[in-house]
């Protein structure tokens, strides 16, 4: 399961420095920069929610277990 978390975060700071690239250097026009820029943050979000999502559901299904501070100490 770390394995997964370390690749999606790794795939969020790519898109993330995908999108400030397309923002910093672009394409021919202003509207191809935009688009890419777009695309870039919206593969981030997707990665985001997805990595989300798949901590909820491997908690719920008891694959992980949280390993907090433990009340009281």
């Amino acid at each position: 399961m770390k394995y997964w978390i370390i690749v999606a975060l790794i795939g969020i700071i790519g898109s993330l420095l995908a999108a400030g690239l397309f923002m910093v250097r672009g394409g021919p026009d202003e509207q191809d920069k935009a688009k890419r820029m777009a695309n870039a943050l919206t593969w981030r979000i997707g990665i985001s929610v997805f990595l989300f999502l798949t901590i909820i559901f491997s908690y719920v299904m008891g694959w992980i277990q949280p390993t907090g501070i433990p009340v009281g100490a």
